[in-house]
């Protein structure tokens, strides 16, 4: 095989490339606080109750800030305020489930949103669940549920993004979701 050398290295001008606009040349328009959540409540949600159990009692709280991360491996995420008991709670079990609330839990949704809730041993005295893998509650009734191992936390904003590693999950396929859109309740209309 033959190999050849050019006596200077070839050069070649840079593709042109599209103009665009960085982050500090873009403009701001104000909005408001108010106008955030609007915006954000345009975007209609399922309803979860996120679950951990510690070494003394287990916790649970109302979240709609959840989502699918990957397939494989099978991973989810949930947001919650940074410096809530929630959030200290997920990060030292380093487990949680995902309750994904049926179209009749918002009684449920309610309950573990309420401030006023009872805490420590007696959170869960009042509602039937089981367990599962990692210990958290799984509720009973759940359109489906995801019992995870944390995978990685990340803090953004006000919140902490907590990844979870799915190890044990169920489904009721004949349950409908518990939805939530524009600040209320919401379901699914009949078939």
């Amino acid at each position: 095989m033959q190999q050849r050398q050019s006596a200077a290295p070839a050069t070649t001008a840079p593709a042109a490339q599209p103009a665009m606009m960085t982050a500090p040349d873009l403009a701001v328009r104000p909005f408001s606080g108010k106008e955030f959540r609007g915006a954000l409540g345009a975007f209609a949600t399922g309803v979860t109750v996120i679950t951990t159990q510690g070494a003394e009692h287990a916790y649970g709280m109302t979240a709609n800030a959840f989502s699918s991360v990957s397939l494989d491996p099978p991973l989810v995420l949930v947001c919650i305020i940074t410096g809530t008991e929630g959030a200290a709670t997920i990060a030292r079990n380093a487990a949680f489930a995902v309750n994904i609330l049926s179209a009749e839990q918002e009684a449920i949704s309610r309950y573990f949103a309420s401030r006023d809730r009872p805490r420590g041993r007696d959170a869960f005295a009042q509602v039937p669940h089981r367990r599962e893998v990692t210990g958290s509650p799984i509720l009973d009734g759940v359109a489906a549920y995801l019992d995870c191992r944390l995978a990685a936390s990340h803090e953004a904003g006000d919140h902490v993004i907590f990844i979870g590693e799915v190890l044990a999950l169920g489904i009721e396929p004949g349950l409908r979701p518990l939805l939530f859109h524009e600040g209320r309740y919401v379901s699914l209309p009949d078939e």
